[in-house]
Order: C-alpha cells, then sequence, then structure tokens
C-alpha cells in the first residue's frame, strides 16, 4: 500500500471512531508510551502493551474526546516506514 493511502485510511479510522478500523492499522504486540498513559490510567511507564490494552484505553479515551478528529497534513516515507504530521486534540500538531 503506498504511503498517502495508508494515511488516508489511518485518519479516515480514526475520525470513525471505529475500534475495529483503528487497530487494523496496528500488529497484535503493538505497544505505546505516552505521558497521558501515565496521567489517564495511572501506570508509571507511561506504556501499555498489545492490542486489549490499548484497545482499552483508546476507546476510554475516545468516549472523553468525542469530537476527536483529525486533519492530514503531510506524509512522507522512508524505507519500512511512514510519518503522518496531522493536527490532532486541541489543534494540536507535532513538532517537526
Amino acid at each position: 500500500m503506498e504511503a498517502k493511502e495508508f494515511a488516508r485510511q489511518w485518519i479516515e479510522s480514526w475520525n470513525s471512531h471505529d475500534m475495529d478500523a483503528i487497530l487494523a492499522h496496528y500488529a497484535e504486540d503493538i505497544e505505546i508510551t505516552t505521558p497521558m498513559i501515565k496521567l489517564a490510567a495511572g501506570i508509571d511507564s507511561g506504556t501499555l502493551k498489545g492490542k486489549t490494552a490499548v484497545a482499552d484505553y483508546w476507546r476510554k479515551a475516545l468516549a472523553k474526546i468525542p469530537d476527536l478528529h483529525f486533519e492530514l497534513l503531510d506524509v512522507t516515507e522512508s524505507i519500512g516506514a511512514i510519518a503522518l504530521y496531522y493536527t490532532s486534540v486541541m489543534n494540536k500538531r507535532p513538532s517537526r
């Protein structure tokens, strides 16, 4: 799949809030680390491992932010990697 098509599908799945569609983009052994996990879930490491744990966290987050909407700004790709640059919660954008 081309990077732009992957990005379009990824953004669309998040904007639909369809957890099955969102999770389809991730491996069973997904691992995410963010300070928000420590704040929201009280997990000191800030890390969640596995689709079940991540899905539970994301479901709670989507319930708290029912109007979550991402806007794709740019897509870049490299060997074996794709990076999405998009607006997020409260119009936040990652640093370039």
